[in-house]
């Protein structure tokens, strides 16, 4: 993005769609069922989650600053209950999210050597430490980065606790079984994003984790959500025992709005269509090869061809 599209951008966030007299160009208002609500308020997974491994491309509504703008100024003299469009949506989002992280766990639990009860409360401990590590560790490096040099030192205390603590629980998970088992990486699944975490992963590996842009995406949805359940919830029931026009209003944009786990099935489907275009493209071109290697071939024969009927002539 040049600089002149990052101050359009900015005017377009601060002033919304009237700016400089333009409003004719804009055909779609903040309202329109094209428009994504939960852009609007600043939550949805699509925008959130961009450039992450769970990219889920271009969201099928739209995203514009500017209607965000007009939709802040407007919504300070009206209701539109976007945040019970919003809130249904992240639900339905993080539910299949949630069952996606349940099916992997299903997974692991088929194909790793199953363990004692024993063991596993002990595995349990050191992962519990770890992860606490690794939480930490990318906070104090956000810290640090902030100029909040004394908060940051005060974890990385916190932090070298943890350690020893994680050595003595390292110690007993060791002990607890034979020396073959235990250089097998143990995994388990992380409850926010659905990344595989293991057992022997070091603390950069862990900080890169719990600070990098997938799970503080994940997190910011799953607070963003708990956010609205508080506020949104109520004020469904209160909308749907209304039976205003607010709610047909909402109800009809509802019918229309895309919303939920799709959104993670569109992604594969995407993802297989362009792995299909990819073959057919990889086959076209080898096609194409062996086509011009035929040629070449037939073109070859026909010289050697005329240089022999020449020799005997």
């Amino acid at each position: 993005m040049t600089a002149t599209d990052q101050m359009r951008a900015m005017l377009d966030q601060l002033m919304g769609t009237g700016r400089n007299g333009e409003n004719n160009r804009y055909t779609l208002r903040f309202h329109d069922g094209k428009v994504c609500k939960s852009f609007l308020l600043g939550c949805c997974p699509h925008e959130i989650l961009a450039s992450t491994r769970m990219d889920l491309g271009e969201c099928p509504k739209v995203h514009d600053l500017a209607l965000r703008a007009d939709y802040e100024k407007a919504s300070k003299n009206k209701d539109y209950y976007y945040d019970i469009e919003a809130m249904e949506h992240l639900q339905a989002f993080i539910a299949d999210c949630d069952r996606r992280t349940e099916a992997a766990k299903k997974r692991l639990a088929e194909t790793q050597e199953e363990l004692t009860a024993e063991v596993a409360q002990k595995a349990n401990a050191v992962h519990q430490l770890a992860e606490e590590i690794g939480k930490k560790l990318a906070k104090a490096e956000a810290l640090g980065e902030a100029g909040e040099v004394e908060e940051s030192m005060k974890l990385m205390g916190e932090i070298d606790e943890l350690r020893s603590q994680k050595v003595k629980a390292e110690h007993e998970y060791r002990s607890s079984m034979p020396a073959s088992t235990y250089q097998q990486q143990k995994l388990r699944v992380c409850e926010v994003c659905s990344a595989y975490l293991g057992i022997h992963d070091n603390d950069v590996r862990l900080a890169d984790h719990f600070g990098g842009k997938l799970h503080l995406g994940f997190m910011a949805i799953r607070e963003k959500l708990t956010d609205l359940e508080k506020t949104a919830g109520p004020r469904k029931a209160e909308l749907r025992k209304g039976g205003s026009r607010n709610e047909r209003e909402y109800e009809e944009r509802k019918s229309r709005y895309y919303v939920g786990g799709r959104e993670l099935d569109r992604r594969s489907r995407v993802h297989r269509s362009r792995s299909r275009d990819r073959k057919v493209g990889s086959s076209k071109r080898r096609s194409r090869s062996r086509s011009r290697s035929r040629s070449r071939s037939r073109q070859s024969s026909r010289r050697r061809s005329y240089s022999r009927e020449r020799d005997r002539r």
